[in-house]
């Protein structure tokens, strides 16, 4: 715990993604490579990973009291916008729904997962936020954003959204196995079945930061009508004022050390990149969402390392 640990951490993470941008820049792999990793990373590796992890964690441990804390956080910030946006944007209702999630959705997995392997030192600390998010904000989002942009409400397809999120399914598998291990007193999955996909789930990481490296290759941001007032507001409430509110009720409610700063170190993760693809989905506010993730993402890294700078002392 500390800053050398965090900026270890990022450069460990710096490099991978480096790696990819260099290999997209190089053409190697061709035109698709991006689009292969972030498959293979999302519907394979990752929730392989997220089973791997959570089948031999306690359930004491997977669902404790921070969840609060970052779902209280997560929700405050999303009000924030709101009432700033009332005040000063007049953003539409959709854009408005963007706006929220650019400042309330972590990017649990693409880089949450290497943060809290390489920074924190415990992957499983990042469960909890992805099952709540694919869980609860992901289906509210859709069904919000379905309600704006069609004026129907269908609960068949927004029921089904948790069905289409791997990262979800694995690590609800990784939770039941848990449960039942714990009843049955040892680890009921045999070693020849856990090998693999612990071997599997361990190219997650690679794989997410490589791609997101190659995503960064020819990106322009701010093109013409972005709306930078509301970009740079999100990004604010996202990496600065979220991480406070958190601090805030952690430390209310009695958590100190090392809980303390995984609490904190988690709200201060980018917007993730499920925000553009929900955008995107609904044809609203594509280039908001972009840029905010973008921005988001780019600002992060200096404020976790302020963060671990200040819990250092």
């Amino acid at each position: 715990m500390g800053l050398l640990s965090a900026l270890q951490g990022f450069a460990v993470i710096g490099i991978v993604i480096g790696t990819g941008y260099v290999a997209a820049r190089l053409q190697i792999g061709g035109s698709q490579a991006q689009y292969v990793l972030n498959r293979i990373s999302f519907f394979v590796s990752s929730p392989c990973l997220m089973f791997a992890i959570l089948s031999k964690e306690h359930l004491n441990k997977i669902f404790d009291s921070t969840i609060i804390v970052a779902f209280a956080s997560a929700a405050a910030v999303g009000l924030i916008f709101i009432l700033i946006n009332s005040l000063l944007f007049k953003l539409g209702k959709a854009e408005t729904t963007i706006g929220v999630l650019n400042s309330l959705y972590l990017n649990s997995n693409n880089i949450g997962l290497p943060v809290a392997t390489y920074i924190i030192g415990n992957p499983a600390l990042v469960a909890p936020i992805l099952v709540m998010q694919q869980a609860l904000f992901t289906p509210v989002a859709l069904t919000v954003l379905d309600v704006q942009t069609s004026g129907k409400f269908s609960f068949k397809r927004i029921a089904s959204q948790p069905l289409h999120q791997p990262l979800l399914i694995g690590s609800l598998a990784g939770i039941t196995i848990s449960w039942i291990s714990a009843m049955a007193g040892h680890f009921i999955v045999p070693q020849w079945i856990f090998d693999p996909i612990n071997m599997i789930g361990n190219s997650a990481v690679p794989l997410i930061l490589m791609a997101f490296g190659m995503s960064l290759y020819g990106t322009k941001p701010l093109q013409k009508g972005a709306h930078i007032p509301a970009i740079a507001t999100v990004a604010v409430l996202k990496n600065i004022v979220m991480p406070l509110i958190a601090f805030v009720l952690a430390y209310l409610m009695g958590f100190r050390g090392a809980t303390l700063y995984g609490c904190v170190i988690l709200a201060a993760l980018p917007t993730g990149q499920n925000v553009y693809n929900y955008a995107a989905r609904y044809d609203v506010g594509t280039s908001f969402a972009r840029d905010g993730t973008l921005f988001s993402t780019l600002t992060s890294p200096l404020c976790i390392s302020i963060i671990a700078l200040l819990f250092s002392h």
